[in-house]
């Protein structure tokens, strides 16, 4: 099943219903919910997911899986999907939204699900491959691509507006100083609010966002310099340790 809306699907009596949809370049799937849990698959391009518990990119060749009833928002950079709506009671993955490992099996049981029958014979070839499917989705490894956001609205604006121009040597002192609180009350806070430390959001918040833009073809140098980093060998350290992989390792995959 190709281009058309879940809403005009939900109803089928089947655990997954498959649907593979090609976006124009930059669109932006707007803020919206699902019944069923999704599995997002971008089989190219680039994907940021946006819920209010924070940003996730999703390279080529990986997935997003978003829990039932969980507001979120698409950014689709050069995206063809393959998209899984699944019943509750047939598969519950931890977490409201995590970035997915897809495995060479998986790629090509989720390329052959959009080819099914909508009401596929679940006794049957179909049957067995979306049993397959979800035992490997079972299986999968969750990836560290989540850039999580605070509650509070102070604190949000001030993470959105890095999000916006990200800097890799913004300090905490030069936060805690435009929230007008001491350094040590700023590192409580931040921690408390995103589950990290702010050099640990910071490093993981520009690996991600220059992430998005290796996978559109942007120079490393360019992103580097644009990120602030003195040289491009710093920025492919930080890359590397963050991510466990060379910018150009990731690109040219």
């Amino acid at each position: 099943m190709y281009n058309v809306s879940i809403n005009l699907l939900d109803a089928t009596p089947r655990a997954v219903v498959a649907i593979g949809t090609d976006y124009p370049d930059g669109f932006l799937l707007a803020r919206h919910r699902h019944r069923r849990a999704q599995l997002l698959y971008g089989a190219t391009g680039v994907m940021q997911v946006r819920t209010p518990a924070g940003d996730w990119v999703v390279p080529p060749q990986r997935a997003v899986w978003i829990a039932p009833g969980v507001e979120h928002e698409v950014l689709m950079l050069g995206v063809s999907t393959r998209s899984l709506y699944i019943e509750a009671d047939a598969l519950m993955l931890t977490g409201e939204c995590q970035v997915l490992e897809v495995s060479a099996l998986m790629r090509q049981l989720l390329l052959a699900a959009v080819e099914m029958d909508l009401e596929y014979d679940q006794q049957g070839r179909d049957g067995a491959l979306v049993n397959l499917l979800l035992h490997e989705l079972r299986a999968a490894a969750s990836l560290p691509f989540h850039i999580p956001l605070p509650r509070d609205p102070a604190l949000l604006m001030r993470c959105q507006a890095f999000l916006r121009t990200p800097d890799v040597h913004q300090s905490p002192a030069h936060w805690a100083g435009e929230l007008h609180v001491s350094l040590r009350t700023f590192g409580r806070w931040f921690r408390a609010e995103t589950g990290m430390s702010f050099s640990q959001w910071r490093q993981r918040a520009c690996v991600l966002l220059a992430l998005a833009r290796l996978a559109q073809g942007e120079a490393i140098t360019r992103i580097a310099l644009d990120l602030g980093y003195d040289s491009p060998a710093a920025f492919s350290s930080m890359f590397r340790r963050t991510l466990g992989q060379t910018p150009r390792s990731l690109r040219d995959q």
